[in-house]
């Protein structure tokens, strides 16, 4: 079969603009979560959020927005966009210079493109509250299409010339991760030689408040305290948004091309769902454990030569058990991998989770380090036996694996191998 690679890199998050930012921030610790002045404004309680930086959107005239000095963007190119398409356009503008590919590889009819996003709920607000309140004839032009889940989709194709074979996916938290999924079938079955991964969302009161309204945000006011997936105190996730690009490639396309800069191999993936509750995920995490165990069963990788798990660890009390009771079932006592949640730094991306945290597993497995799981001060019991990193290890792992769970039941696992 053909073998499949990552081959660059792109990042707009709250732990970092680029590349470089977010590596720094992975080996250091350094946390993206702050108050959120969007939550400010509310009177909800909620005041944190995992804020994307440089980046201002004051209303919804896309004249006003701003962004960081060094990015540029034609002004017919940002206007039909949401704050994720923008973020979407520089993250792959990065992963395209990363990967080096010229102009003609990234429009031809072997390149495709997999995204993700939830759309942006707050222009399609914007856009119905001008509708109900002015007549449909005074809303912009673009209103159809910014608004809408497939604006990421509708946006990045023309705008990048994608001849490939082109998709949206929506499956919840597990969107992104699902992308990838998608891309690696495309290549390892010979219909397309590269594949632009993209996961995408808001950062904004629209597409985070929400999660309140079924208790699973956290209510504290200080960073340093959440969110702390594994935590004996935990009480819930912080939102954040931006986009994490992955070129994804055949091996052999790479290498003739001459690629410079691969970063981890995909080995196989898995998805499995609950079939259980829309939104709590299974108490004994059978989806997840079975989305596992299909992921390693097509890697051809045995438990306990995984060194690093990058888990879904949302910081909920039901999520982090449920995911803890599939890695036991999964990976037996002793062959179990070291295993942390980024999440506590960069918070929960929604959509944008799976592709970002693989990202990171390619970031560890070329760097040679382990991300930490942060601000955990009391380990949950439900833990022992489970390596949860949670200071600086001297360890560099060489096969990594990724957790995705969404509501509805959807699990999804990816398996890295460094190369």
């Amino acid at each position: 079969m053909t073998r499949v690679v990552v081959s660059g890199l792109g990042f707009i998050t709250s732990i970092g603009n680029s590349r470089a930012e977010v590596t720094e921030s992975l080996r250091t610790t350094r946390n993206g979560i702050e108050v959120f002045r969007d939550f400010e404004a509310t009177k909800e309680p909620i005041r944190l959020a995992g804020t994307i930086k440089g980046f201002e959107f004051p209303s919804k005239d896309f004249e006003d927005w701003t962004y960081p000095a060094r990015h540029r963007i034609p002004r017919e190119t940002l206007r039909p966009m949401s704050p994720n398409g923008l973020y979407s356009y520089f993250a792959l503008h990065e992963a395209i210079a990363d990967a080096g590919l010229p102009p003609e590889l990234v429009s031809s009819e072997r390149t495709g493109l997999m995204c993700a996003s939830g759309g942006s709920f707050w222009l399609a607000h914007e856009n119905f509250v001008t509708m109900l309140s002015r007549g449909v004839m005074r809303c912009p032009p673009m209103g159809i299409i910014n608004g809408i889940p497939g604006s990421l989709y509708i946006n990045l194709v023309p705008t990048f010339k994608i001849r490939g074979a082109a998709l949206g996916f929506s499956s919840a938290c597990a969107s992104s991760s699902h992308a990838l999924g998608a891309a690696f079938d495309l290549i390892r079955l010979g219909r397309q030689d590269i594949v632009f991964v993209i996961g995408a969302e808001d950062c904004n009161r629209f597409s985070i408040l929400p999660f309140a309204a079924i208790r699973a945000l956290s209510p504290q006011t200080d960073p340093a305290l959440a969110p702390r997936a594994f935590d004996a105190k935990r009480d819930g996730f912080v939102g954040t948004g931006g986009s994490t690009v992955l070129v994804v490639e055949s091996l052999a396309h790479a290498e003739k091309r001459g690629a410079q800069n691969l970063y981890a191999e995909v080995l196989g993936w898995g998805q499995a769902s609950d079939g259980f509750n829309v939104l709590a995920p299974e108490p004994a995490g059978d989806g997840l454990a079975r989305a596992m165990q299909l992921a390693l069963g097509e890697a051809g990788v045995a438990p306990g030569e995984i060194d690093y798990l990058n888990a879904h660890a949302t910081a909920t009390d039901f999520g982090d058990a449920a995911e803890i009771a599939a890695i036991k079932r999964v990976f037996p006592e002793g062959q179990r991998p070291l295993v942390s949640s980024t999440k506590s730094l960069t918070g929960h991306g929604l959509s944008l989770a799976g592709a970002m945290e693989s990202a990171f597993c390619c970031l560890a497995l070329k760097e040679g380090f382990t991300p930490v799981s942060a601000k955990i001060t009391q380990l949950d019991p439900i833990c022992e036996g489970v390596p949860i990193v949670t200071a600086p290890v001297e360890r560099a792992p060489k096969l990594a694996l990724n957790n995705s769970s969404g509501f509805g039941g959807a699990n999804v696992a990816t398996v890295l191998k460094a190369i």
